[in-house]
């Protein structure tokens, strides 16, 4: 297979699997905000960080508010943002153009038609959930069609680890943006709790019961977290306990068995890279990734150094991208 049709199809998945999770971020976190105080500080800005995007957001104006308004067009439509949703879309589709004889006839109509409905119907936000759904669900049609119609050439080994690449990265930077304001409030709780047990046994009852009423609010935050994801239903079926930040990471981390897992993504990219040939720098630095995630205690990362673990595991993410590259699109 040519070095160009390989880039073209690895890019094209990773930015249908982008566009996909854009719209399933905006969509869960309008949910979210209904479901939350009034008061809460949990906001927009968490997205951009999400993507990756924060400098691109001010860029133009340094002073601008990451509202609603702000941040859900910087996703959605903004053109100058190579990851909003009709950006995704477009070069997925300009990708698969150049390359239409390597997939089924069937998947270039999906993708050309979904960036044609995306172009055509930049939502209000009356229409914003139907236009979130329609993405959604046009960019699992995609996935179904060249899992179901594509013969198992290298060709579908790069749909499969451009696939699985951008999803493993995408869970990761979810759960380090969501997962910081909560669990740095849970590590202030547990501090409060030690300084109140010297005090009144009023005061005590008082802490007591502001920590239940924020307890709900939390575990609606971490269920968002499972729901950007599309994770709530299966972690209720495997995990079988209330939703904790500890075991929302380590499913969400470790579980070999859920499709937006990190192991499972890492398994995945390891089968497809298996069947390709130049694989060994490549299985070198995806083996580094699954010793390093295999190897973490989750529970201790829950309380501390999460953050820096995430950090090492989308530059080994970096990495592996380098030598898939390296080894075949550089040819």
């Amino acid at each position: 297979m040519l070095s160009r049709v390989a880039q073209n199809i690895y890019w094209m998945t990773r930015q249908i699997e982008r566009a996909e999770d854009t719209a399933r971020l905006i969509n869960v976190n309008t949910n979210l905000l209904l479901d939350l105080p009034r008061n809460t500080t949990f906001g927009w800005l968490p997205l951009i960080f999400i993507v990756g995007a924060d400098n691109l957001f001010f860029e133009k104006d340094p002073n601008r508010l990451a509202d609603e308004t702000n941040v859900v067009k910087f996703l959605i439509s903004d053109r100058d943002h190579p990851s909003s949703i009709i950006s995704s879309l477009a070069a997925a589709r300009e990708n698969l153009r150049t390359t239409r004889d390597t997939v089924p006839q069937e998947a270039w109509e999906h993708i050309n038609g979904l960036y044609i409905y995306a172009r055509d119907h930049l939502p209000s936000r009356r229409g914003r959930f139907e236009f979130l759904r329609r993405v959604i669900r046009g960019a699992q049609q995609i996935g179904g069609l060249l899992a179901g119609a594509m013969s198992r050439t290298s060709a579908y080994d790069f749909v499969r680890l451009g696939h699985y690449l951008e999803r493993a990265d995408m869970t990761t930077r979810i759960l380090d943006v969501r997962s910081a304001n909560l669990l740095s409030r849970t590590g202030q709780t547990q501090t409060q709790t030690q300084q109140t047990q010297t005090q009144t046994q009023t005061q005590t009852q008082t802490a007591t019961t502001e920590k239940e009423e924020q307890d709900p609010f939390e575990s609606i935050q971490w269920m968002s977290v499972l729901k950007s994801l599309s994770a709530y239903q299966m972690y209720r079926q495997q995990v079988r306990v209330r939703v904790s930040g500890p075991d929302v990471l380590k499913f969400l981390l470790q579980d070999e068995y859920f499709p937006r897992a990190v192991a499972f993504c890492l398994r995945q990219l390891e089968i497809c890279l298996r069947k390709l040939p130049r694989n060994e720098a490549s299985l070198v630095a995806l083996a580094a990734l699954k010793q390093k995630l295999n190897a973490a205690a989750v529970p201790e990362l829950a309380h501390e150094g999460l953050h820096e673990f995430i950090d090492e595991v989308q530059i080994g993410f970096g990495e592996l991208h380098d030598q898939i590259a390296a080894a075949y699109f550089a040819h």
